[in-house]
């Protein structure tokens, strides 16, 4: 064997005992692991040495990746709050981020509060975190007069990787903690997600290699009972996982639940758009990873899992998944991955993908399809991606993305294409600097089974920024951000959309605080999206400024405020707008907290689009109230109560009629004052009953309603609560079985 390969396997290896994960961090247990001290200051990003100490410790075993910290603190600086998995609360807490094939496409992140919460997340585009997937791993936490440890167990089996190299592998690992009280983060190694570059930069790790299988059967029954109509409704299902070796991971699922446990927030869209809404289900959240293809456009991406079992073809309710099939693996150096889906009846739709990257020295190459067959319309979709990554040197990157569509609907095909490229480039002393290109074209169509908010782009911007860390110690700031961007866009047809110039300021506070600013300068330009391609509207300069702060919790009080002005429509700078959204939160104890939110907006022109090419200017306001209560009641048990209440009053100050050159002319059209009603509330107990082993009862309530008159907002607010075109319980048990 040669000389290298055993060093390795002396220093780390699996010890004579095994690690027992209790939080207690025992040097016997920890001997031949690898020791890291060094942990740098990230936030602010100095890399100076953490403000307080911090170890580490990396070992192999055959049950998974063990890790330890060690989290030097006093008892009183400590943060006590408990949190719910996936967290979001500015606590004491660490994270373990690795990347298994160590080629910047995946990196899992694994948190751990002082408390025992844990979050878990999948990185993806280098510093692009989603945390709608949840693992099966180990955790504990103690603490002592001087310091808080955490150890963790993440199982081989968590994750695809590549196979190693004469029985080594390298992962590449990156270890942080966060002092809630003042946001400090400190990191081994000094890589940071606010850099263009993140998983690149993680430290490359070799450890002996080992794998593990598993196969997992996770049924579920869940009972409904509608109290509106007086029906029940009893629905199973199931998800199975078999993961025989580290190259090779099956996941499929019979009759999936379209995720009724949870609460999206409520949305009011009257815009020529459509709105991203995350996935919660198990089985389109399990190693998504691979099937990561997204441009610098909003949420875009061209496998969006909410298109299966989404709004049916035939607008009756949504789609039913009869089931559903997913495998990745690698080759090599080449990782693949495919996805299948099918729904049941005539309007029943059939979606499939192929995904296969590569992983080179400085670069990496991918390529995905996609297909569609909805036979209710008549249509199929075929959408084919090719993505890049290069990374020339330590401070340069460089992604870029070329996407074609073909589509056969009633024996007429269109096809079309988009690109998009982005550079990063990292200075000295902080400065950086950022170019964008995007192209969509006019015919190109990815939302069959992606998402894309529009088609018909040309897009520019040039982006400067500098991020100041070494301010002095009596600034209430720990760092700032300044950034400056000027980008324009135009649609494929030649028509100017906007030219923008944007200055933007990121605060960061010794308390833990953030804050953000923002001021948009824009020009005049025409919307083609508004009357649904009955022409362009003129619209004339505008501005738009934008504050943001949060207050994490002090004491029994943390706050969160949102605040806006602005001009737009048809009067420009002549008529200003406002909003402004407050939410406090109370914790009567550290499990149990209580918030009460307001937002209030008023848009004096607001445009509306009614009929080909008619649009209503408005006078809206909307009030909206978030109430709720959040109750972690062991580590295992939690209840959540949240109301979403909106009255939304929009008064007409003139119709007008768009011509074909894009100006509004008034018109006598008649065009109604309409007000909007909507709730949405929900009571929700969860169970753990095992881990990824759940027990839902929950109860929900809401409705939505629109009338052709004015009524104050508060009043309609008021009447919101009353509506009732929901009403349900629903009780679910979901039970994993490893095999």
């Amino acid at each position: 064997m040669r000389a290298p390969l055993l060093l390795i396997l002396a220093v780390v290896s699996t010890p004579v005992f095994a690690v027992e994960i209790d939080g207690r961090i025992d040097p016997a247990e920890w001997q031949g692991a690898r020791h890291v001290t060094d942990f740098r200051k990230v936030q602010p990003l100095s890399l100076e040495p953490g403000t307080l100490p911090t170890e580490g410790w990396i070992l192999a075993t055959p049950e998974g990746l063990a890790i330890a910290m060690r989290n030097q603190q006093p008892v009183d600086t400590r943060t006590r709050q408990r949190v719910r998995r996936d967290f979001e609360e500015q606590v004491d807490r660490v994270n373990l981020m690795i990347d298994y094939d160590g080629d910047a496409r995946t990196g899992y992140n694994f948190t751990v509060s002082s408390t025992d919460g844990i979050a878990d997340a999948v990185i993806t585009n280098e510093n692009q975190f989603n945390d709608d997937w949840d693992g099966n791993w180990r955790h504990a936490v103690s603490e002592d007069e001087t310091s808080w440890s955490v150890e963790m167990l993440i199982p081989w089996y968590i994750a695809p990787m590549r196979e190693g190299k004469d029985g080594v592998r390298t992962v590449k690992i990156y270890l942080d903690r966060v002092i809630g009280s003042t946001g400090e983060r400190s990191a081994w190694p000094g890589a940071s997600y606010t850099r263009p570059r993140f998983l690149s930069d993680f430290a490359p790790v070799e450890m002996p290699q080992y794998d593990q299988s598993l196969l997992a059967v996770t049924p579920y029954v869940s009972g409904l009972y509608d109290n509106i109509s007086g029906d029940s409704d009893f629905d199973a299902g199931a998800d199975i996982f078999w993961k025989p070796n580290g190259q090779f991971q099956l996941s499929g699922t019979i009759n999936p639940d379209f995720g009724q446990v949870e609460s999206d927030d409520l949305v009011i869209n009257f815009d020529a758009t459509e709105t991203f809404i995350s996935d919660k289900r198990p089985f389109f959240t399990e190693n998504q990873g691979i099937f990561e293809f997204t441009t610098p456009s909003d949420y875009s991406q061209l496998l969006y899992t909410r298109r299966v079992g989404g709004p049916a073809d035939d607008g009756n309710g949504a789609g039913d998944i009869t089931a559903a099939v997913k495998l990745n693996g690698s080759i090599g150096a080449t990782k693949y991955g495919v996805f299948a889906a099918d729904e049941a009846d005539e309007v029943g739709r059939t979606f499939g993908a192929v995904r296969v990257v590569r992983d080179l020295a400085k670069q990496n190459l991918g390529a995905m399809v996609t297909y569609v067959d909805r036979p209710f319309l008549d249509r199929t979709a075929t959408v084919m991606g090719v993505d890049h990554n290069w990374r020339p040197t330590a401070r340069v990157s460089v992604e870029t993305r070329v996407i074609g569509s073909q589509i056969d609907e009633h024996g007429r095909t269109t096809d079309d294409n988009g690109a998009t490229m982005w550079v990063n480039y990292e200075m000295d002393h902080g400065w950086r600097q950022q170019w964008l290109a995007m192209h969509f074209g006019n015919e190109l169509e990815i939302n069959d089974f992606g998402y894309l908010q529009r088609n018909s782009t040309n897009y520019l911007n040039w982006q400067v920024m500098r991020r100041f860390t070494d301010l002095p110690k009596e600034s209430r700031y720990a760092s700032k951000d300044w950034r400056a961007r000027i980008s324009g866009t135009d649609n494929d047809h030649g028509d100017r959309l906007q030219r923008q110039l944007r200055i933007s300021r990121e605060g960061n506070l010794r308390n833990g605080s953030y804050e953000y600013a923002q001021i948009n300068i824009n020009t005049s330009g025409v919307d083609d999206l508004l009357t649904r391609g009955n022409g362009v509207v003129d619209k004339p300069s505008n501005f738009n400024a934008y504050f943001e702060y949060e207050r994490p919790r002090k004491g029994d009080w943390a706050w969160d405020t949102e605040a806006e002005v602005f001009s737009g429509g048809l009067a420009g700078n002549d008529k200003i707008g406002y909003n402004l959204r407050v939410q406090p939160t109370y914790f009567i104890s550290d499990a149990f907290s209580v918030y009460l939110g307001g937002f209030y907006e008023r848009i004096p022109s607001w445009l509306v689009w009614q009929e080909d090419n008619l649009i209503g200017e408005f006078n809206e306001r909307m009030l909206q109230v978030d109430a709720g209560l959040d109750w972690t009641i062991t580590n295992k048990q939690e209840l959540r109560v949240k109301m979403q209440a909106i009255g939304l009053d929009a008064g007409l100050e003139q119709a007008y009629r768009v011509q074909p050159g894009g100006a509004s002319i008034a018109s006598d059209d008649v065009v109604n004052d309409f007000s909007v009603r909507n709730l949405g509330f929900q009571v929700r107990y969860r169970y753990e009953i095992a881990p990824l082993s759940y027990l839902y009862v929950v109860y929900g309530r809401g409705g939505y309603q629109q009338d052709p008159f004015t009524e104050r907002p508060g009043d309609l607010l008021r009447d919101s609560l009353e509506l009732r075109d929901d009403e349900q319980l629903l009780v679910k048990l979901s039970y994993r079985f490893e095999l």
